[in-house]
């Protein structure tokens, strides 16, 4: 998994001060998007250990209410392989600080739906996520 950027201290995504991690990657193409060049799942750079520890860390302080999931888009199935660990991981560390993600997927009928019916990875996902955040606007 890509990201595009990882923000420590975001106040417009989420009540109170959170750590923001913006994947790369979205298939949802819309017109008018604020965020096409995070479209390619190539965009950025690798997600690894060093970046994942790095959110762990920024998450520590009493002030950082919790983590939120941005794009690209968080739920595209290539990026939820990549984020289960670090979900997992922070959820272990910090578990009164609730973790959101906004996707342009419909939570009802195609996160609910199709998706967590033909991936597993899924159904892991949303049992760390304490919020989603849904809006098709395309």
């Amino acid at each position: 998994m890509n990201y595009a950027t990882i923000k420590k201290y975001d106040v417009a995504n989420g009540p109170g001060v959170r750590v923001s991690l913006f994947v790369s990657g979205c298939s949802h193409h819309c017109q008018g998007c604020f965020n096409k060049e995070a479209w390619d799942f190539n965009y950025g750079n690798e997600f690894t250990e060093k970046e994942e520890n790095e959110v762990m860390e920024a998450l520590k302080p009493d002030y950082i209410k919790g983590l939120s999931l941005l794009g690209g888009e968080p739920l595209e199935p290539k990026n939820q392989e990549g984020l289960l660990p670090v979900v997992k991981k922070a959820k272990e560390l910090y578990p009164d600080k609730p973790i959101w993600c906004y996707t342009g997927y419909l939570f009802d009928k195609q996160v609910l739906g199709d998706m967590s019916k033909n991936n597993k990875t899924t159904n892991e996902l949303l049992k760390y996520l304490d919020y989603v955040v849904d809006r098709r606007i395309c």
